[in-house]
């Protein structure tokens, strides 16, 4: 049976791990990652289309120059994308997202198993944790960068535009806000450090408390080494 302060240490990074599972899922399935307005002109008038989206779907409304709203309507992002890079960096976020998700709930499985009992195999302790905890705050970074950058270079939110009301003409320009299903992403990166940090000083006490325990033997007298 492992110690309290082990079970107690364990319990507390188990915890953290559960709750990056779970706001990982959250990510997933909200669709508040981005709120875009989208300005085109036309020969007679100006259009604003409003897109409030995730990695799913999303809603969007079609505003004219007196801000009056023409139409609303829900849409599926890869089926309004016409832009196979945009439809491609999207699949790949959550395809990492997934992956973070898996790593996320393997951390919690070793976290719980060390909580409650001593594994014999390394890789089932602290490097294990580390490992999973580490990849999953990767997996979660890449993806806080890549969908910025499918923002900015690929023009998602006027690609979205134009699936949603095929008549627009120029685009004049777009302003966007990152909804909470963005920004909740630092959170799971701060519980993934956490969880390190929390097992790190487990770590480290065991290894110092084994070489104090080691340090009356190296520095006993011959003699009494022999003897």
């Amino acid at each position: 049976m492992p110690s309290r302060k082990k079970t107690a240490m364990f319990a507390s990074a188990f915890f953290t791990c559960i709750c990056s599972f779970v706001i990982i899922c959250v990510v997933l399935a909200t669709q508040h990652w981005m709120s875009s307005e989208v300005h085109f002109s036309g020969t007679n008038s100006s259009v604003t289309v409003s897109l409030t989206y995730g990695l799913f779907s999303g809603t969007c409304g079609q505003f004219v120059d007196a801000g009056l709203m023409v139409s609303e309507k829900t849409f599926q992002v890869a089926a309004n994308l016409g832009n196979t890079k945009a439809k491609s960096m999207i699949t790949a976020i959550i395809v990492i997202l997934v992956l973070s998700l898996l790593t996320s709930l393997l951390s919690s499985g070793f976290t719980c198993t060390n909580a409650v009992s001593n594994p014999y195999q390394t890789f089932l302790g602290p490097t294990g944790v580390y490992t999973w905890n580490s990849l999953c705050g990767i997996f979660v970074l890449i993806d806080m960068i890549l969908f910025p950058v499918n923002i900015e270079e690929n023009s998602l939110s006027t690609e979205l535009a134009r699936g949603c009301f095929s008549l627009l003409q120029t685009h004049v320009k777009s302003e966007h806000i990152y909804g909470y299903s963005y920004w909740i992403m630092l959170v799971i990166i701060v519980l993934n450090a956490a969880s390190i940090i929390i097992i790190f000083f487990y770590d480290h006490s065991r290894y110092s408390k084994k070489k104090e325990q080691e340090r009356p033997i190296e520095n006993a007298p011959k003699d009494v080494i022999l003897f």
